[in-house]
């Protein structure tokens, strides 16, 4: 069995799996962060909404692809992938705290792209420099 479980496609397997359902799981929370309801902006063609959850799943998928590369098993890898989660999540909440002069879900909401695109920038860049952290 140990065979098994050592084997590169089980493993891959395994890890896409773990993943894809901390991404479910991040992605619920987001939704419950945002004052708006991402999945129906987006059916409705708002373009800012998708911008900025795309930013948010490339974001975790790739504080995802550290936590893999540089932890041996699934369990490190879930724990660094959660914790970057929140920190990327912190990084959201900071972004709103340094626009007092707007709201961002409300720009988000409305369409606005150009805070859809820095928001999308924001989430991508900082999953960069969490990666970069996970050891």
């Amino acid at each position: 069995m140990t065979l098994f479980w050592e084997n590169i496609f089980v493993e891959t397997a395994a890890r896409y799996s773990v993943v894809v359902l901390c991404l479910i799981v991040s992605l619920a929370i987001f939704e419950i962060v945002t004052s708006y309801k991402n999945w129906e902006e987006i059916k409705k063609g708002n373009f800012s909404v998708a911008m900025a959850t795309g930013g948010k799943i490339f974001g975790i998928a790739n504080i995802f692809r550290y936590s893999i590369e540089h932890n041996d098993t699934i369990i490190e890898s879930i724990t660094w992938g959660a914790f970057g989660f929140l920190l990327l999540l912190m990084g959201y909440f900071i972004f709103e705290f340094l626009t007092p002069t707007y709201k961002i879900d409300k720009e988000i909401a409305d369409d606005n792209r150009a805070v859809g695109f820095i928001s999308m920038i924001i989430s991508v860049g900082l999953s960069f420099v969490i990666g970069a952290s996970i050891g």
